[in-house]
Parts: C-alpha cells; structure tokens; sequence
C-alpha cells in the first residue's frame, strides 16, 4: 500500500487520504459540524470512527471551486475490525480461505506486525466506504440545517444526504504509484501475455478483475473459432454447405466455453475470497423513497413503497413502452430493407464500382441506427426502472439489465432473423453481418474509449492549465489531484462492458458459419478493447469502489441463453442449406422434422455438458466442504465449554 502522502486531522492524527466526501457547496454550517462529528465519532457513539479533513485550496489557480470537500482515512487498527465487519476472507497459514477475524489474525497468511500491507487499497477503501454507508441515525429526526430532510432511526445518514443533493458524491482516491505500476503491467506495453488479473483485483476490486478475467477468457476461447474460420472465409466462399461443419463446431464450443468459464470465475473467487464470503444484508438504495412504515424484517420505520403500486407500473406502464420500442425497432428494419431493395435496384439497372459500393451504405446506416437507438432506449430504460422504485439496487440492476438485453437482442439480430428465414438470402445475409458488425465495432470504440478520453484530456487542460499531464504521469499536491479526480467522469459500473461482450457473442454464436471471420474480427475487437477498458479505467474515470463478486451474476445467465438460441438458429441454417434439401426433395416436412429432431438431441447433449462439468472445480469442493466442517465442529466445542462453564447460550 502506498503511504507517501499523509495529512494530519483536526486532532493531529496523520493518516493516508483514502476517500474524499464531496459536499454540496451551499450546505448549511450546521449541517457539515454534524456529518465530520458523526463520522469522527467512536462506534461505541454510533459513529464510523474514521479520520477526516477539509481539502485545502491551495493549488487552484482561479481560487474558485468547491471548498467542501473532505479526505477520509482511518488507523490501521480500525481498518483490520472494519475487515472483520464486512466479512472479508483472507489466506489462513495452512492455506485455506477464512473469514478475516482481529482475535485470530496472526495466523493468517501475510499478516505481519500491525497488519500493515496486510489489507489492498481497495478493501481499504470498501471498508471505510461500508463504515460511511452504514452510519446510521439516532434520535435526529432531519438532517441540521434541513428541516425538511427527514432522518429515520437506524437508517443510512450518507444515502439519505446524497438522494437529497446535499452530499454530491463519494469516491475513493487513487494512489499514484501504484497506478502508475499497474498502468505499466496493463496496457502501457503491447505484448502477448494475460492481463495482471491479481493486480487489477488490489486495485480496483473483484467485480471488475472478473469483467477484465471474462474479456480475456472470451478473447482467447474465440481463437478456435477465429483459426478455422480463416479457411473456411477463403476456400469456401461460394460453397455454403460446406457450412453445416462450421455449425456443428460452433455448437459445441458456445456450450463448452461457458462452463469452463464458470470454473475458471469460481477458481478466480476462491482464491481472491469472495466465493466463500457470506453475502452482506443488502441496503436501501439511495434513490428509493416512499411513505414512513414498519420494516417487517428489521421492525424499524422507513420508507416503504406498496408492492402492488410497483407492479402497476411495471405492467401499465414499462411492459408496453418496451412493446413500443420493439415494434419502432422492427419499423426501422423495415425501412432498411426498402433501402436495400433500392441500392439492389440502381445496381442492376447500371452496374458499376459506385453501386457496388452502394450496395453498402444501407446496412452502414442502418448500423448506425441501431447504435443510436441502443442508446436513446438506454437512457429511457435508466428512467423507466428509477421510476418503478426498486428499493434494493440488485432488484434495479435486474429489472433494468432485463428490459435493455431484450430492446438490444432484437434491434441487433431482427433484421439478421429476417433475411435467414424469411428472406433466406445467405448472401445478403454475410453482408449485413459483417457490415453490422464492423460498424459497431468502429462506433464503439469511438463512444467508449476515445471520445471519453478526448473530452477528459480538454478537462484536464481547462482546470489545471499550468500542468497539462495526465494523472498517473505527474506530481501534483494533494488538493489538485483530488479536484481532478473529482472531475473525473463517474465509472458507472460493467454493465455496458458485459453489453457489449453478449452482443459480440451473439454475432459470432448465431450467425458465424455464414461469416466465418465473424470470430476473427471479434478477437481483434476484444483485444483493443483490453486497451482502452485499461486505459479508460486508469485515466479517464474516478476510481471506482471495490464490488465483492464470485462471479459475472445475470450475465452468465444471459450468455447462457444467446447460447441456447444458437442451437436452434444453428440447426435451421444447416436445415435450409441446398444440400441437405436434396436428401429430402419430395418431403420438405421430413427435413423439418429432422431439423427439430437434430435441435431437440443438441440441446439435450448441450444440457448433458453442463450437468457434467462441475461449476466448481472439485478441489475447491473439498476445501470449502473441510472449511465448513471444521466450522461447525468449532462451534460445537465451544458451545459444549459453554455449557461446562455455565455460561447461558446467548443463541
């Protein structure tokens, strides 16, 4: 951990800057004595116990900004109970995966003297984050300064503050050598070598070590696919029977790969301690609200939102405007079609390289929309889902990964359904592929990694024109680099990372053995994408908090899904090829029904294969079966010295 920067609080204390605490800047005095008291406040008073300062101003050249901005730290000692508290898991000496406790901490691996190094700059940062979030309120009844900000007994002080405005935001700091040394390891030399998965976990967390684990996992599962369809793209080209292979291939390997990959996240989880760790009682989140009430689990009051209420919404209201958006979606596709049978047209009428080219620009454009309208739905379903008032953010995360999975599934692949087994036009079919999936490729790229860069750096230059550097190349006080940093856009979390992986693996999973390169250009994709993800990460946006995660969560359930409409898409393209028609020229409905038969027995063996293949591998059963055991027997000793004792079971 690094410790090169220290500041003392008001009562001398000298810590290292973990996290900084934005505050409204016309935030009443009263209001900003309460929260520093609060967090200061020793636990046995119902604070955080932490160390906390104002940011100094110094170093702001125009003397303008918001002065009300503290820097958040703690002892090492509060630190190591904060481990315990959220359940942290660490190393034991006989190399099993414990639950971090203070009394036993000696004989956890890596724990040295005072424990220093002993817990990551990110745990460090959950920690106190944890401890910010759960500081809860007592006897106040408002927030000071705020008569109308209502507090409730028990409930979170810092979630309140921020869905009222008043606290702006709440980020963890980076340390610059320690980014610096990532950067170095990641992206800042191309080389072919895995990523520094175990670096990227210290620092940024567990959640986004596993998208960064997953990105490469799936880039190299893809050079199988990339490697035979190189042949397949150049010898074939006219010979589309020769495809029924290519298809059977792509069968087994989405179905494979994503049980392997299960094993490979739950090896990743054991060794970082997240797949034995108990899952934390999950908070209201910030932006829910309603009517003051009884909480039938914990018996306190606070805000309860009627279940029916929430499901009128959903049902009146988001189910039918995501019916609408889906059928703008297929109108939109229509048009496309027009555009083509017009570029077709002018085409035939008088051939030439133009109209060649121009056979092109309608899948280009219609790419092109399909972006934007990805975006433009996002933002509405961002909207829709905050208005339906989930109160846990798990339940948001679900309601709206669901309604933007299947918006996106149909604008991206409807079109590509309708010239296959509508149209049945192969060739057309290729094209609008490969031109779908280039352009995409190219756009988001753009969007995602240099337009965000290219307007960070403009920042960067406004605010600080005095040294015009990025943050992991300079030296800057204290004050200035949390300012940048303050700047910095907000990391929103993988959601649209993982978006962009299903829809990839949904080109190359469905529609591949029509356009073999479809694999390649993904691997070349995902490779960049390494790079900029990297990049965007370490330069462009604030440091995210680390999220605890054993695995990718709903995604691998989506993964799984796009893998079972493969077969079925799959098996209908072998069924439509001439040659397996000719086998079948005088009964079409024997092919059919061949077809579903083939379907029916792949999905079989497809379920087969992930019956068989163990999610987790089984050493790490036998360790996490030993663990519990040795659990439960600890436990039985002690209630037996108990009852020995005559000390009363509290349980």
């Amino acid at each position: 951990m690094e410790k090169s920067v220290s500041v003392s609080d008001s009562d001398g204390s000298t810590f290292t800057p973990l996290v900084a605490i934005e505050l409204a800047e016309d935030i009443k005095e009263e209001a900003v004595a309460w929260l520093l008291n609060r967090i200061k406040d020793k636990q046995q008073q119902a604070g955080a116990d932490l160390l906390v300062d104002q940011l100094p101003r110094e170093g702001l050249s125009d003397k303008k900004g918001n002065p009300n901005i503290f820097i958040v730290g703690a002892t090492w000692l509060r630190l190591l109970y904060g481990a315990e508290e959220v359940g942290l898991v660490k190393e034991f000496n006989d190399g099993s995966m414990r639950g971090f406790t203070y009394a036993n901490k000696e004989n956890f691996k890596s724990f040295q003297g005072d424990g220093d190094g002993f817990l990551s700059i990110a745990e460090c940062q959950y920690i106190i984050k944890h401890e910010l979030d759960t500081l809860r309120a007592k006897e106040e009844t408002h927030v000071p300064g705020y008569t109308q900000v209502k507090l409730y007994p028990g409930k979170s002080i810092t979630r309140r503050m921020q869905s009222k405005g008043i606290m702006i935001q709440i980020f963890p700091l980076h340390m610059k050598e320690d980014l610096k040394r990532l950067s170095l390891s990641w992206y800042q030399k191309v080389k072919l070598s895995f990523q520094p998965l175990d670096d990227i976990r210290q620092y940024f967390g567990e959640s986004l070590a596993l998208y960064f684990g997953f990105l490469e996992y799936f880039t190299l599962a893809l050079v199988p696919m990339a490697f035979f369809g190189i042949p397949y793209y150049l010898f074939d080209w006219e010979s589309y029977d020769k495809y029924v292979l290519f298809a059977v291939f792509n069968l087994l390997w989405s179905t494979v790969i994503l049980e392997v990959w299960k094993r490979n996240s739950a090896s990743l989880a054991y060794g970082w301690g997240t797949l034995s760790r108990k899952k934390a009682f999950e908070e209201p989140r910030p932006g829910f609200h309603g009517v003051l009430g009884l909480n039938p689990v914990t018996g306190r009051e606070e805000p309860v939102f009627p279940y029916t209420r929430r499901q009128l919404r959903m049902y009146l209201v988001s189910v039918p405007f995501v019916l609408l958006c889906l059928y703008l979606s297929l109108y939109v596709m229509m048009i496309y079609f027009d555009m083509e049978v017009w570029a077709l047209g002018l085409h035939q009428e008088e051939p030439t390289l133009w109209s060649s080219l121009l056979l092109y620009v309608p899948s280009i454009i219609y790419a092109v929309v399909i972006e934007v309208m990805n975006r433009l739905y996002r933002y509405a379903a961002e909207f829709l889902t905050e208005w339906e008032n989930h109160r846990l953010e798990s339940s948001h995360q679900n309601h709206l990964i669901l309604k933007v999975l299947v918006f996106n599934f149909l604008n991206c692949f409807a079109s590509l359904f309708y010239i296959a087994f509508v149209m049945q036009d192969i060739v057309l079919l290729r094209q609008s592929l490969a031109t779908l999936l280039i352009t995409s490729q190219v756009l988001n790229q753009i969007m995602e990694a240099f337009l965000p860069y290219w307007l960070q750096k403009r920042r960067n230059k406004k605010v600080h024109t005095r040294n015009q550097k990025s943050l992991a190349e300079q030296e800057l006080p204290l004050s200035e680099q949390v300012r940048l940093e303050a700047d910095m856009n907000t990391y929103l979390g993988t959601f649209d990372d993982y978006l962009e992986l299903f829809l990839l693996f949904g080109y190359v999973s469905l529609f591949s053995c029509v356009y073999p390169l479809a694999a390649l250009l993904v691997v070349l994709n995902n490779v960049t994408e390494v790079y900029s993800d990297a990049l965007k990460m370490c330069k462009v946006f604030k440091r995210p908090f680390s999220e605890p995660a054993a695995d990718i969560g709903v995604w691998q359930l989506a993964f799984e899904t796009m893998s079972v409409i493969s077969v079925v898409t799959n098996c209908a393209l072998i069924g439509m090829s001439p040659h397996m028609k000719a086998y079948f020229p005088e009964s079409e409905t024997q092919l059919i029904l061949l077809v579903v038969a083939v379907e029916h027995v792949l999905l079989a063996f497809k379920f087969f294969l992930a019956f068989v293949i163990p999610d987790i591998p089984k050493q790490i059963q036998i360790k996490l079966a030993r663990l519990e055991f040795q659990s439960l027997e600890a436990l039985k000793k002690r209630k037996m010295l108990e009852v020995a004792s005559g000390i009363p079971n509290k349980s």
